[in-house]
């Protein structure tokens, strides 16, 4: 079976706009946002949505925040981008993720998260109007796109009722990711190296550990 190309079904769609559109643009750090604001605010209207529950740490989650607030006010885009914060809410993560403590990255408690996520913002995106919605996760290399696509289409299809699509991506292609680093170092961004969860930053540290051996 042939695997889409998100990428190219993205640069079909911009192609085709005669007008700019309105897009609900979740992010999950300013890093990963940075590209693809950079690359998309021709084509939209932007609001950023920062909604990651995923982040246990309260003291990571605002100096993710503020990351994400200076990089809207430094960044040289034609148009304004707006901003809207999500409830911060790691309750609402820890108890969708019950029971998958010990589950690797990359499995089930990963897409338990990515739909946690992506509902909300879709939710939000219908309601305020938005002809789109999408998110910057699969800017990561770390992060399966195909996975994010299709949490993206299948909450669309719950919540939006037609109203707002889900604005399909893979935004490491065409050296999205290398475009991020650059940006980060540009605007001296912070760069965390883990997702947000405990598990991932535990996940982290033993993969550090044992590189120290």
């Amino acid at each position: 079976m042939n695997r889409r190309n998100y990428q190219k079904e993205l640069d079909e769609l911009l192609a085709s706009f005669s007008e700019k559109k309105r897009l609900f643009l979740h992010c999950c750090c300013a890093p990963c946002s940075s590209y693809v604001l950079e690359y998309l605010h021709d084509f939209f209207d932007i609001t950023v949505f920062f909604y990651n529950p995923n982040i246990t740490d309260a003291a990571e989650y605002h100096k993710r925040v503020e990351e994400e607030k200076r990089l809207i006010r430094e960044l040289p885009v034609k148009y304004p981008v707006s901003f809207m914060e999500g409830n911060y809410e790691p309750e609402r993560f820890v108890a969708e993720v019950k029971g998958l403590e010990h589950v690797p990255e990359g499995g089930i408690r990963c897409e338990k998260c990515f739909v946690l996520r992506l509902s909300e913002t879709a939710k939000l995106a219908q309601a305020h109007g938005f002809d789109y919605f999408t998110t910057s996760l699969t800017i990561s290399p770390l992060k399966n796109a195909t996975l994010l696509n299709e949490v993206g289409e299948a909450v669309a299809a719950e919540y939006c009722h037609g109203a707002t699509a889900f604005l399909n991506s893979d935004f490491k292609k065409k050296n999205g990711y290398k475009r991020s680093v650059e940006l980060s170092e540009l605007y001296g961004l912070y760069r965390q190296d883990y997702c947000g969860c405990v598990f991932s930053k535990k996940e982290r540290e033993r993969q550090i550990a044992s590189e120290l051996i």
